[in-house]
């Protein structure tokens, strides 16, 4: 079974998304900052490509915490992850 991890740590998410080939994204909506995504191989016509310092400014600002997992069930590098909100989370 494939255990999810819980990070606030810039470096650590930096380093899951590039072993990935991951860059950072938001999805724009309308007021400051958008919905942070990590965008994988051919860039999604929504996202949006933002620098890692605007990344971790919104993920800061909005209290976030970066759910994920390293391994899938199978132990194959996982690409799975979410955005938590980071009160709730440890």
């Amino acid at each position: 079974m494939s255990e999810s991890k819980t990070t606030t740590d810039h470096d650590e998410i930096r380093q899951w998304a590039n072993d990935r080939g991951g860059r950072p994204a938001t999805i724009r909506t309308k007021g400051e900052g958008g919905i942070l995504r990590i965008d994988f191989g051919e860039p999604e016509e929504e996202f949006e490509a933002i620098e890692w310092d605007e990344f971790f400014r919104i993920f800061d600002k909005n209290n976030l915490a970066f759910l994920y997992q390293d391994e899938t069930g199978g132990g194959k590098t996982s690409r799975f992850n979410k955005f938590v909100d980071r009160s709730k989370n440890g």
